[in-house]
């Protein structure tokens, strides 16, 4: 629509003319200072945006930049050329993958399906744990006591992940008479409750699929649970003191306190953090499940991550662990939009 001069100027009866509204100058203004402005609050905090810089170029770098290898999805797979000169191959690889005959589409589905499973087990018994400890961590009254808890439950974050899966496969290794080595900790514990038979001991609790799921979900909980806990800890501190006074006339015991005054507190942060945990609900590391898996866990262990793995580095098939990362990589984003927009429509509250 064309933009007439009454559109930006007020109309004076007294006068029979026109003038500039003033609300209309100031926004001249600042739209005709806007860059000179930008540049003075950019000289004004020019430290803060150089703290900013290193993640910006890790943002760069191991992000974007990336993502021009993308293109071998598409590509006919030829080592001797660059990617951008490689011939165009279509949706081939993806439908190898999809609908393909063979070993290949049998191990991506079934490597799709673990990576789902053990993602929402993580899901399901992993996201509660941090909120029960930071409760936990809010009735404790000596600073002394809690700071020796916090500490002890955020120490395994900070163990590399090499270390840790080495305490996990000492705990339930396999007996070894001829090694000299005896079944694990964890494993004779089990024997003697009577959980597991002794042959299952002595064969191995990582060597048994069916055990697989169980380990790795109990040993993700061990290792992170006390460090996701510490942003539900802040939301709980940050409730006002006034909210359990008047809980506390009310007449409301700790239980009450924290269904009816903590929860309802927290549950923006908790969706926040729901919203963010579903958004990374396919995107497994391969790097703990590398180090605990072996053929035969496969079908119980095998991720999409291990598995673009296998076929792109051992076996040098760069278009199908493209293929299937992006593939992964798609669904978690339309699980983020999906989840954002359930929960914006539930509880009012949404990442974006």
């Amino acid at each position: 629509m064309k933009k007439k001069a009454a559109d930006y100027l007020v109309y004076e009866e007294s006068t029979g003319t026109y003038r500039e509204d003033a609300e209309q100058i100031v926004r001249d203004d600042v739209e005709k200072h806007y860059w000179l402005n930008v540049g003075r609050t950019v000289a004004k905090d020019w430290r803060l945006y150089l703290m900013l810089l290193p993640m910006l170029l890790v943002f760069l770098f191991w992000r974007y930049f990336p993502m021009y290898e993308l293109l071998g999805c598409f590509k006919v797979q030829d080592s001797t050329l660059p990617v951008a000169d490689q011939l165009y191959a279509g949706f081939s690889y993806f439908k190898l993958l999809f609908v393909g005959e063979g070993a290949l589409s049998t191990e991506f589905w079934q490597a799709f399906r673990n990576t789902f499973l053990l993602s929402f087990y993580g899901l399901c018994f992993g996201f509660p744990m941090p909120i029960i400890i930071a409760l936990f961590f809010n009735e404790i009254r000596s600073d002394i006591a809690r700071s020796v808890y916090q500490v002890i439950t955020y120490l395994p974050k900070f163990m590399s992940t090499v270390v840790m899966t080495s305490l996990v496969t000492m705990l339930v290794r396999q007996s070894s008479p001829l090694a000299g080595m005896e079944m694990g900790v964890v494993s004779r514990m089990l024997v003697s409750l009577g959980l597991i038979s002794s042959e299952v001991g002595n064969a191995g609790l990582l060597n048994n699929p069916d055990f697989f799921r169980g380990i790795y979900q109990i040993s993700g909980i061990w290792e992170g649970a006390g460090y996701d806990s510490i942003v539900f800890f802040a939301a709980i501190i940050a409730i006002s003191p006034t909210s359990y006074e008047a809980a506390q006339i009310d007449g409301a015991g700790k239980m009450a306190q924290m269904k009816y005054v903590v929860l309802p507190s927290i549950l923006s942060t908790v969706v926040i953090m729901l919203i963010t945990r579903i958004g990374s609900l396919l995107n497994v590391g391969y790097e703990k499940v590398l180090l605990l898996y072996n053929p035969n866990t496969y079908v119980t262990a095998d991720v999409v991550s291990t598995f673009a793995q296998r076929y792109g580095i051992a076996d040098g098939l760069t278009g199908i662990a493209s293929s299937a990362e992006m593939l992964n990589n798609v669904m978690g984003m339309l699980l983020v939009i999906a989840a954002n927009t359930i929960a914006r429509k539930a509880s009012d509250v949404s990442l974006y």
